[in-house]
């Protein structure tokens, strides 16, 4: 099998929502529940290694001809939830935002201007017919966003220890009523105290989207393939969600300070991630 190119090969975390089967219409909630009852569901690896074997082809296959029927799966309160991969809608979007991230040379080396101009006027014709659609799956490369941490408490992390052939995980799931919670009051302690900037928007534009799902969901942040970079003294140390808190805190009490410091130890823990990326 072809080498995949390093450049393609995507260290990235994932926001993910976990909806229960009565929010989706049918005939889509019978394809879940058939769905849900299989004795084994594929990995986020397994979602991982599909969407890299597209890229290998000449031209690569950018976007999926076919929208994926997989899902994750998930228990909330004994209710059983999926989240849907919606790769061929989550391809489009991404697509889009490559423009920004890659020098056109590099971009064009990867993936011709011919395809990515051919995927673009599809996904402009489909949107055309699903104007409302909207991934359960939101994705970053080689960072958190510091606004995703907002939705989760310390008590909610889960760390998973690399054992053998299992490799590391880290992740936080939560009740969709808390994460909602949490980015309201989160967002007025930071409207009122800072001026407007990428941390305020980013934690606007989540929860925007965390609106658009059904309250009793689930929501699930993965670091994916950012633990398969991160050394374990470095996963067990993360306890990003905590200083956001804390930062959170210590502005709603006006102390600067504390919240200086919060911002600080999360700006370097996340410079030094973002660096790995040009050391590879």
């Amino acid at each position: 099998m072809p080498k995949v190119p390093s450049v393609i090969v995507p260290y990235a975390a994932y926001l993910r929502v976990y909806e229960p089967l009565a929010a989706f219409p049918e005939p889509e909630r019978g394809h879940w529940e058939r769905y849900a009852k299989r004795p084994e569901h594929p990995s986020h690896q397994d979602e991982l290694r599909r969407s890299l074997a597209d890229l290998l082809p000449v031209p690569p296959v950018v976007v999926p001809v076919h929208e994926s029927d997989d899902a994750f799966v998930a228990e909330l309160d004994g209710v059983l939830c999926v989240c849907p991969w919606r790769t061929r809608l989550r391809g489009w979007q991404s697509l889009g935002r490559l423009g920004g991230q890659w020098p056109a040379p590099v971009l064009d080396a990867v993936l011709p201007k011919v395809v990515r101009e051919q995927a673009a006027a599809d996904y402009e014709a489909w949107l055309a017919e699903h104007p409302d659609a909207r991934p359960w799956i939101r994705t970053s490369t080689w960072q958190v966003p510091l606004s995703w941490f907002v939705l989760f408490a310390d008590e909610e992390r889960e760390y998973e220890k690399a054992d053998g052939g299992h490799p590391a995980r880290l992740r936080y799931r939560t009740p969709m009523v808390q994460a909602r919670r949490r980015v309201a009051r989160g967002f007025k302690t930071m409207k009122d105290t800072l001026d407007e900037g990428p941390l305020l928007d980013g934690l606007v534009e989540v929860g925007r989207w965390l609106e658009e799902f059904h309250p009793r969901s689930l929501v699930e942040l993965d670091y994916g393939g950012l633990a398969h970079a991160l050394s374990a003294d470095d996963l067990d140390g993360d306890h990003s969600a905590a200083d956001v808190a804390q930062g959170i805190k210590s502005l709603r009490e006006g102390d600067g300070v504390a919240a200086g410091e919060a911002y600080r130890k999360l700006v370097e823990r996340w410079r030094a991630v973002r660096a790995l990326q040009s050391a590879n």
